[in-house]
């Protein structure tokens, strides 16, 4: 007997107006560059579904973004899923739950970790389809500035520290700091950001070196400031300080537990708690890469 379940389908540039209408749908910051991003580092799935006058459009998606490997012998790629919506007229009829698992199957095909980053309602359904958590991080917001900061450089941290906008010249090194702590190469990702929020791409030289980077995008409804990557906490207070100093709009950041320290920095600024969201990982016990030094995260999408 033929399913009646509906087809589950790849999707293509073509989706990114269906693909807008479902984060549309459940409030999220995403904007059609975030979408094509997504697309093409990665794969997507969809799910269609008809409407009461007979039409059909896109109902449910899942997007799954490779990252490849990180250094050491033996260690396997890494890949996000993200994305999973369904609209709410097509709720609780499993697509979330199909769609997921033909991820899954995508990637074990191809011997991946899959990583996601589960807000406490979703949580739950991702340890019962044996998702691991690892550790945490939580968001924050902060309102458009309103005349409490004026747009600019903020002042430079009193050491050896100098902070200055990313160069070309600069990837390969950003590349090395990145990968080990990441645990894959998102070298394509990064060189995006970096010209979604230029004024916030930056790095912190230190000793001859290169210790820290921040990067940013545009959102649908607030800019967001990460990943964030540093070697230590005056380091990371610098690069925030100085790309927090580029915007006057509405502000997301994605801070990691571990780095409770720039809590007071945060509140400073006027930013928020809105949720957390636990890193969590099929296929492995641990989360890919040191974490020790990622302080902002690119957002629950992208790791």
């Amino acid at each position: 007997m033929a399913s009646t379940e509906p087809a589950i389908r790849s999707l293509a540039l073509a989706d990114l107006p269906g693909c807008l209408a479902l984060s549309l749908s459940a409030g999220w910051n995403q904007n059609e560059a975030d979408w094509r991003a997504m697309l093409e580092l990665g794969a997507g799935w969809g799910i269609d579904g008809a409407a009461a006058d007979g039409s059909r459009s896109l109902a449910a998606s899942i997007v799954v973004v490779p990252y490849g490997a990180g250094p050491g012998a033996g260690t396997k790629a890494c890949a996000w899923i993200s994305m999973v919506l369904v609209l709410p007229a097509f709720r609780r009829l499993g697509h979330a739950s199909r769609l997921l698992q033909h991820a899954l199957a995508w990637l074990q095909a191809r011997d991946t970790i899959a990583v996601l980053d589960a807000t406490p309602a979703g949580y739950p359904v991702y340890i019962q389809e044996g998702f691991a958590p690892t550790w945490g991080f939580r968001r924050y917001r902060r309102e458009a500035a309103g005349g409490r900061e004026t747009a600019g450089r903020a002042p430079m941290p009193a050491s050896s520290l100098r902070i200055r906008e990313v160069r070309p010249s600069d990837w390969p090194a950003i590349a090395a700091l990145d990968v080990p702590v990441f645990g894959g190469d998102r070298t394509d990702l990064l060189r995006r950001l970096a010209v979604r929020l230029p004024q916030a791409a930056l790095v912190a030289e230190h000793d001859g070196g290169i210790a820290g980077f921040v990067l940013g995008r545009d959102g649908r409804e607030a800019c967001q400031i990460g990943p964030l990557v540093a070697e230590d906490e005056s380091i990371a207070q610098g690069l925030f300080e100085n790309a927090l100093a580029t915007l006057s709009t509405p502000v997301y950041v994605d801070l990691a537990d571990r780095h409770s320290a720039m809590l007071p920095a945060l509140q400073d600024h006027g930013f928020t708690l809105q949720r957390p969201f636990t890193r969590m990982v099929h296929g492995a016990t641990t989360a890919p890469g040191d974490a020790g030094p990622v302080v902002l995260v690119a957002g629950p999408e992208l790791g």
